[in-house]
């Protein structure tokens, strides 16, 4: 077991060396899955096996000695050197391989069912979904909102409630679904979505936005336009850069890309069942559906909801719209 437990081991570093290296694509979930049934394995041959075996082990030894002592006691000899519970101690106490794999067990499973079914957090990667949020914000995701999902496969088993207009949500990018995206839920199915010389059009009603304060980039030292937009029940705030076209540039290929109109002035997309048309709060610099087309609910992974980390701002802790 030793041998076979070195080499599963190694098996699991060689796969995280490999993928922090580049050199192959990583899947989180997949690697947690399988290191719950691996470890969950040798917790049921611990429990139910090996431990059994050592506490026979050392019973055995403490039958022994006690019948040494009474051998010998019927040979008067009352005065015996020699204690036996250091040796059961050692006899009784879990092995490397062990300590590594069915001692690991309860904290990875916990974590498994935490990050699979509860709650899961992110670390927002890029400015897209600035003034909402801001690079280097960790976040949390509710994973039970749009309903329960098989881990690694993201099968829907429950139905939970179906996301809405102005939702932050955490999603599998469409052209590599590997990658995990984060945008505001602009149009739900059967919407029709007009983005044109900058202002959003919901079937027909344009969306109400108002001007607020600039909001100033600390990263590119710049100030840009800022709105207030008001997209479902609550209001969020958005950027618009003058420097950038309406139009949008290189729109990829995608499925049901013939729902779409392209124009200098912007897009019209009637999104289709079962999808979702997504956009980033800092309009002018996300790459989101204009681009890569529509968000299928397979993909979905969760609603952000809750900022509780930047090292670099506490004061980014809270809730957000």
């Amino acid at each position: 077991m030793q041998v076979l437990t070195s080499l599963i081991l190694g098996a699991f570093a060689a796969y995280v060396g490999a993928w922090y290296f580049g050199l192959v694509e990583g899947n989180f979930a997949l690697l947690l899955f399988l290191a719950t049934v691996v470890t969950g394995l040798y917790w049921l041959a611990e429990r139910f096996y090996f431990l059994p075996q050592r506490q026979k082990a050392a019973a055995e030894l403490q039958a022994n000695a006690l019948a040494r002592n009474e051998k010998l006691g019927e040979l008067g000899i009352s005065q015996v050197d020699g204690d036996v519970a250091p040796a059961q101690q050692k006899i009784l106490a879990q092995p490397w391989w062990l300590d590594w794999t069915a001692g690991l067990f309860p904290v990875i499973i916990g974590v498994f069912i935490l990050r699979s079914f509860l709650f899961e957090p992110f670390k927002i990667p890029s400015g897209s979904m600035i003034p909402t949020l801001w690079v280097g914000d960790l976040i949390l995701v509710n994973k039970f909102h749009y309903g329960l999902r098989l881990p690694v496969l993201n099968t829907k088993i429950t139905e939970g409630t179906p996301p809405q207009r102005g939702d932050v949500m955490v999603f599998r990018y469409p052209p590599k679904p590997s990658l995990d995206y984060i945008k505001r839920v602009v149009g739900v199915p059967g919407d029709e979505v007009a983005y044109l010389n900058k202002r959003l059009t919901i079937n027909g009603q344009p969306i109400s936005t108002t001007a607020v304060p600039e909001f100033f980039d600390e990263d590119t030292m710049r100030y840009f336009k800022q709105f207030e937009e008001t997209l479902g029940d609550k209001p969020h705030r958005l950027l618009n850069d003058d420097g950038r076209p309406a139009f949008v540039p290189g729109a990829d290929e995608f499925e049901f890309k013939s729902n779409c109109r392209y124009s200098i002035e912007g897009l019209v997309c009637k999104v289709p069942q079962g999808h979702y048309f997504m956009m980033g709060d800092n309009r002018d610099n996300s790459l989101d559906s204009r681009y890569w087309g529509f968000v299928p609910d397979k993909n979905i992974v969760g609603k952000a909801f809750f900022v509780w980390m930047n090292f670099g701002s506490l004061k980014r802790i809270g809730s957000f719209n």
